[in-house]
């Protein structure tokens, strides 16, 4: 992360995951109200583990970026073997990367032996990976006032309720709104921080009175006057607010649209099997 790309890539990633998930869990409930459970990841067709080797695969690529491939990140240890101060946020990235590894890999290892407690282990290694992504972007070594700051403040809200929800899926796996609220989160999780990546390192979306400035290994916005980062603020606030705003109305759009899609094909089978056995 701490750049374009480095927010754009895992944005995508988890934008494709929420969508994914919404629309697996909107179809299931559609399908079988009654028997609905709720899970943290589906089989695919043809490769059933395809979405978890795809966040195994995502994470290699990001803990590599972090700390071999890119630029500047060659060397990510001093000459003595200790991480220097402008490396830290790569390996704070690099541990949250880590932790979402460990959790598609474990799940496919708690599928594959075909463990009783699965369902809920496989919830308690999703909580343990979005509390790691929580606490990391909490206690971030990068700035914590400054614009770039109040971005992942508010992205900590989400991932806030992508771990509230993880964990109540353990207590309620019938509730179809703790996995609709857990996908949307995940979802809205991918789209922010696409809009931290566009807003923060594309020159021309830089807010009036401030700048792009290079230190400790990486850009950063600062602000000339007290004034001009508070409206930089107040902006993201609006930003916010209206992506919030955009995403409830196209979550509420995709479900009315798949429920009714899969509600209808439920009551034609229904009737269709009644039309059978009158013939019969």
């Amino acid at each position: 992360m701490g750049s374009l790309i480095g927010h754009v890539v895992p944005g995508f990633a988890f934008l494709l995951l929420g969508l994914w998930h919404l629309f697996n869990h909107i179809k299931l409930h559609s399908l079988h109200p009654k028997s609905y459970k709720s899970t943290t990841w589906f089989p695919s067709p043809k490769i059933k583990y395809l979405e978890l080797f795809f966040i195994m695969l995502g994470s290699s690529i990001s803990i590599a970026m972090e700390l071999v491939i890119g630029p500047r990140k060659h060397h990510p240890f001093d000459s003595d073997g200790t991480i220097p101060s402008n490396h830290l946020h790569n390996f704070e990235h690099a541990t949250i990367s880590l932790t979402f590894f460990t959790y598609a890999a474990f799940t496919i290892l708690l599928d594959r032996n075909c463990c009783k407690s699965q369902h809920a282990l496989a919830h308690f290694l999703g909580a343990i990976a979005f509390t790691e992504e929580f606490l990391l972007f909490h206690l971030h070594s990068t700035d914590h006032m400054g614009l770039e700051g109040h971005y992942h403040f508010l992205l900590q809200l989400i991932i806030l309720v992508s771990l509230t929800t993880t964990i109540l899926g353990i207590c309620l796996p019938k509730s179809f709104m703790v996995s609709f609220v857990r996908s949307a989160s995940i979802f809205f999780q991918g789209v922010w921080l696409i809009m931290i990546g566009l807003m923060l390192w594309n020159p021309k979306y830089i807010p009036k009175g401030c700048f792009l400035h290079y230190e400790e290994g990486h850009q950063v916005v600062r602000c000339h006057k007290e004034e001009a980062l508070h409206r930089a603020k107040s902006l993201v606030n609006i930003e916010f607010s209206w992506v919030l705003v955009g995403i409830t109305i196209f979550l509420v759009f995709l479900y009315v649209v798949l429920e009714k899609h899969y509600g209808e094909q439920v009551e034609y089978g229904k009737v269709s099997g009644k039309d059978e056995y009158s013939d019969d």
